[in-house]
């Protein structure tokens, strides 16, 4: 397992300026670690709550700039609906965001492979109108994102020893 270390003056900085910021110095330390890049290989140096918190952040950053179509068309979906994300979710107490990853496992269950195919950037765009059954899911993380990342956040604070070792300076 690789050691996640993060120093204490970063964690005071970061909780002062909000939870977005706290949860991005774990996820900084858990992408330095691994160079940047979540593979099988790397996924294999993390535990399993570190592995959900970048899937969350990969998750949190794809939705929020093109919703699930993006997400899918980016490579993502074998991570998240192959994989037991939305069981991981539960576990962190996000019942509400493991039904949504349930709702878009379905909708890719049907459509994945149409999302996932190279296309120029105009046939990309069109997906998004040819596949509005995405639309209530993207608005749903979209209403719930701040409540997700506090809860993301609440999580990590309360099992601070599963994501990092916390250093003084």
């Amino acid at each position: 397992m690789k050691q996640i270390i993060v120093k204490d003056s970063a964690l005071r900085q970061a909780a002062a300026e909000g939870i977005d910021a706290f949860v991005d110095v774990f996820v900084s330390a858990i992408n330095d670690a691994i160079g940047g890049e979540l593979t099988a290989e790397t996924m294999a140096e993390l535990n399993s709550d570190q592995i959900t918190l970048l899937g969350y952040s990969i998750l949190h950053e794809e939705v929020m700039d093109g919703g699930f179509v993006q997400l899918i068309h980016n490579g993502y979906g074998p991570f998240f609906f192959r994989n037991p994300f939305a069981k991981a979710v539960q576990l962190w107490g996000m019942e509400d965001l493991k039904r949504l990853i349930r709702k878009a496992h379905t909708l890719y269950n049907i459509y994945g492979e149409e999302l996932e195919r190279d296309c120029t950037d105009d046939e990309f765009m069109a997906l998004f109108e040819s596949h509005p059954e995405f639309d209530e899911l993207d608005d749903t993380f979209v209403e719930h994102e701040e409540v997700w990342t506090e809860q993301v956040a609440t999580y990590i604070d309360d099992h601070l020893e599963r994501f990092a070792t916390v250093e003084a300076d």
